[in-house]
């Protein structure tokens, strides 16, 4: 057989016998000669470098002939394809390295989340798998596992979602040519109901919390109710940031829970949660509360500084506290079970239910888009719908009303 072309790569066999000087014999030694089985087979193969000058690239350790042009073929078909896989790159190695990357680059509770799902459920799954031999049928075939074994199929969708990602990682990187993932992902799961209060029983919930308790937290519920803030929002908001006397106030902070226990302040999540909020004259109130305690032992006219809802010592509120307390209290009046959001969709009723514009609702929530909030709470506009459909008939009912003041009714009898 002629030899094969530089570019086309080339096949031999090499051993690790040692010369009297100690180099090894790689290719040369005499033992390889003839046909003998001693040592292995290995390729070479000269691929472009980034300077553009070729550069050799070579692999050994093949048992057999076949192994080494096999790995050779694939070695040049990822060449031309413009991938840069590395056929021995396990699962487990290759989201151990996208862990390592995506912990600069996430919130400390999404990160946890998805070292938790690589940590205890992909890598013992699929972690012996080569990256480049994962297919859709892996995936299907653990997620059946899965399901079948009591497993909620939102947690086994979200634990798929957090693989694809990370699969998708490596397709963008041409790590391979495609992510198996999307051909083999559970429908994405219906959300859940969304419950809320009405009117009548959100301000029971206030009274209450004002003529029993009449803490910082009866305070820190009006703020959530009359403004629809969040909850990591209004434990992360600082006096600072408070304009009580223009009755405004920056959301800059979220305050969360990494896995309930380390707390961690950064910043809100998109560009427009990071934005003002209105305060209504109740709310105004609320924090005027707190700002007389918070000056109490001060001297007078010192500037307020750090959280406005804290422990005694300024140290932050837990968020787990405040879910625990507003069902207990709840609880204590008969009000149905909530949870801390869904004060905000509670918020976010009361204003689409008193006619607020949805633009308007869209601004105070501070979501990204007007779509978005149309997706969450279009559903409570049937008002809207009755209105559109209203004027509709009221400008055909004027026209008429108009065509008939013009023309006379001897028109109309002739047009019939």
């Amino acid at each position: 057989m002629a030899p094969r072309p530089p570019e086309h790569g080339r096949l031999y066999r090499r051993c690790g016998c040692r010369r009297p000087d100690g180099r090894q014999f790689g290719a040369a030694c005499p033992k390889l000669k003839g046909r003998s089985r001693h040592g292995s087979w290995a390729f070479a193969v000269d691929l472009p470098s980034a300077d553009g000058r070729s550069k050799p690239h070579c692999r050994s350790g093949f048992p057999i002939r076949t192994a080494a042009h096999e790995a050779l073929e694939r070695a040049l078909t990822c060449e031309r394809s413009g991938l840069y896989g590395d056929e021995y790159l396990t699962l487990a190695a290759y989201l151990t390295d996208w862990l390592r990357t995506k912990e600069e680059t996430l919130k400390p509770t999404t990160f946890v989340r998805y070292r938790d799902y690589v940590r205890a459920d992909l890598i013992p799954s699929f972690g012996r798998i080569a990256l480049q031999d994962l297919r859709p049928r892996h995936i299907t075939a653990w997620q059946e596992a899965e399901l079948a074994r009591g497993r909620g199929r939102t947690t086994v969708y979200r634990i798929g979602a957090t693989f694809s990602s990370a699969v998708g990682s490596a397709m963008r990187g041409r790590l391979i040519a495609d992510n198996p993932c999307r051909y083999a992902m559970l429908p994405r799961p219906a959300a859940q109901e969304r419950i809320c209060w009405n009117p009548t029983q959100a301000a029971a919930s206030l009274r209450h919390n004002h003529t029993h308790y009449g803490d910082q937290l009866a305070d820190l519920f009006e703020l959530l109710l009359g403004t629809g803030m969040r909850r990591g929002e209004a434990l992360g908001l600082h006096w600072t940031d408070v304009h009580l006397p223009e009755k405004t106030l920056l959301v800059r902070w979220n305050l969360t829970a990494v896995n309930n226990n380390r707390l961690y302040l950064g910043h809100p999540k998109t560009k427009a949660s990071r934005n003002w909020v209105s305060l209504s004259p109740r709310v105004a109130a609320a924090l005027e509360r707190q700002a007389v305690l918070a000056r109490v032992g001060q001297p007078p006219g010192t500037p307020l500084e750090g959280l406005v809802f804290c422990q005694p010592d300024g140290s932050p509120l837990r968020p787990q506290s405040i879910l625990t307390e507003l069902r207990q209290r709840s609880a204590e009046i008969d009000l149905s079970r909530i949870g801390i959001h869904d004060l905000r969709h509670t918020a976010a009723t009361i204003m689409i239910s008193s006619r607020v514009p949805l633009a308007v609702v869209s601004k105070t929530l501070r979501h990204s888009t007007l779509s978005t909030t149309v997706n969450l709470y279009g559903h409570l506009l049937p008002h809207a719908a009755r209105d559109a459909v209203t004027a509709i008939d009221r400008a055909l009912t004027r026209a008429d009303r108009k065509h008939r003041h013009q023309t006379g009714p001897a028109s109309e009898d002739r047009a019939v």
